[in-house]
């Protein structure tokens, strides 16, 4: 599904996030930037040592990253030119602030993406993994939160993709979507 916010489109999509041809990938990193499984596996795989030196020499620098912060990376061998790392919260049945530091890993994310000048961002589904985020909630924070960083920053983002691992993934994110935003548009998956 496609969806027009201001200017910028926001894309739902089932795929492989390492396979985007875009500006900037978000990964749904850990605190210590150590790789990991999932995304960040994947991410770190097909990307390259490159990207794991960079994030050693940020945690050297400043130290462990907090819930719903972001930093950049190359992109290594990816077709992308920046990684941008972020950490979402570990689920805890919805009542230690998870949806605050998801909402906040959204932001902090599209904020370290344009400073970096990307026009085109993908993000994976932050939390949903090993984090145990319940999809559709998950769904409903992060579009909630990318939806108004977008209307107040109209014009510096060209897309924002959404890539999902799964065909259930995909059809509950674009179920919130249409919640939040109507029907859309169908456009051809991939």
């Amino acid at each position: 599904m496609e969806y027009t916010v201001g200017r910028t489109r926001l894309v739902l999509l089932q795929g492989d996030i390492t396979d985007q041809s875009v500006d900037a990938i978000v990964n749904a990193a850990n605190s210590g930037l150590r790789g990991g499984s999932g995304v960040d596996g994947a991410i770190h795989r097909r990307g390259g040592p490159d990207i794991m030196a960079e994030c050693r020499a940020i945690i050297d620098r400043i130290g462990e990253l907090d819930d719903g912060d972001a930093v950049r990376t190359t992109a290594g061998r990816l077709n992308a030119k920046h990684i941008v790392h972020t950490v979402g919260p570990i689920y805890k049945g919805g009542s230690k602030g998870e949806a605050a530091k998801l909402a906040r890993a959204w932001t902090r994310s599209l904020e370290v993406a344009q400073e970096a000048g990307a026009r085109t961002v993908a993000f994976p589904a932050i939390s949903t993994g090993v984090y145990g985020y319940p999809v559709a909630d998950a769904a409903r924070v992060s579009l909630g939160a990318a939806l108004a960083w977008l209307r107040e920053h109209d014009n510096d983002i060209d897309e924002v993709r959404v890539v999902l691992f799964s065909a259930d993934d995909l059809e509950q994110w674009e179920a919130v979507a249409a919640e939040l935003l109507g029907a859309g548009r169908s456009t051809t998956r991939g």
